[in-house]
């Protein structure tokens, strides 16, 4: 006996870039795909996050969706009810921007999102959801090493599918799979593109689809320079414009750099409260084609 074939769209790591997002339902839509997983992280870095969050909304009204939390939610809800650091503008500057921007019904949607869900569809095996990993927003399974095959060994089905890394990956290992669509708002080693994947279910299997898709991703880098963002995170910005242009380097390689120039010059460093001084080296030695662009 065959069955009707499922087909779902499944997005990791907007990171209010919804000028991606809305490229991205646009090809989706146009294949007739209504089925959405998405994996968390849907506002960071970017301008405008209610842009992103009003896409969302609609599609959660109009289409059959599944969400869960990524670490970038866990951040909005930790500093609104549990609150034990102040962000300011500068190296904290793009978290205080996006959170000064969510609605109460924002927090009420994030308050009930899992970090990790398993999901049953009619004669398809089920699927596990989540951001990092099942146990945590945080913890990426990044490679093909022992963490990953005890994470896929210990889950109780054959497919995980994540984000949180920013890269698309899929990682196999006794018959089981863990796929990593990468990110549709700020993909790393991706030349520019925006990436997601698709799952096609048929004949009581899953297959993979892994889509990198052209956007106007100068428009979004724009946007992000017309934006009040600019004041209140100049640098990390610059380095969120060239990811966004290029890919590369992450934004984890260049705070890297900017506490290992701090701690060198002063013996210690925090992530939170790095000088002006040490983020500007940092984006000179590992960025400088794009440190001098246009500000607002």
């Amino acid at each position: 006996m065959t069955y009707e074939p499922l087909s779902i769209a499944v997005f990791s790591d907007i990171h209010s870039n919804h000028i991606a997002l809305e490229a991205c339902l646009e090809y989706v839509l146009k294949r007739g795909i209504t089925t959405f997983i998405f994996l968390g992280d849907y506002v960071a870095d970017m301008a405008n996050p209610q842009k992103t969050m009003q896409l969302l909304y609609q599609l959660k009204d109009k289409y059959t969706c599944y969400f869960i939390r990524g670490n970038k939610e866990d951040y909005w809800l930790n500093y609104k009810y549990n609150r034990k650091e102040t962000w300011s503008k500068g190296s904290t500057g793009s978290l205080l921007y996006n959170y000064e921007r969510l609605t109460e019904k924002d927090f009420a949607l994030f308050k009930e999102l899992p970090i990790a869900r398993t999901l049953s569809f009619p004669h398809l095996p089920s699927i596990t959801i989540c951001h990092g990993s099942p146990y945590s927003t945080t913890e990426g399974i990044r490679t093909d090493n022992e963490r990953a095959f005890e994470i896929m060994d210990n889950n109780d089905t054959s497919v995980i599918l994540c984000g949180h890394t920013h890269i698309q990956k899929e990682i196999t290992q006794n018959q089981k799979m863990v796929l990593n669509g990468g990110s549709v708002g700020a993909a790393y080693n991706s030349n520019g593109l925006s990436q997601f994947m698709l799952l096609h279910g048929e004949d009581g299997a899953w297959m993979h689809e892994f889509i990198s898709l052209e956007y106007d991703n100068e428009k979004a880098i724009e946007e992000l320079m017309q934006s009040e963002l600019l004041e209140y995170a100049p640098h990390w910005s610059i380095i969120t414009a060239n990811v966004i242009r290029r890919g590369t380097p992450s934004h984890g390689t260049v705070l890297t750099e900017a506490m290992r120039l701090c701690e060198e010059e002063t013996g210690q460093s925090s992530w939170n409260d790095i000088p002006d001084k040490f983020w500007e080296q940092a984006i000179k030695n590992l960025i400088n084609e794009i440190y001098d662009m246009p500000r607002k």
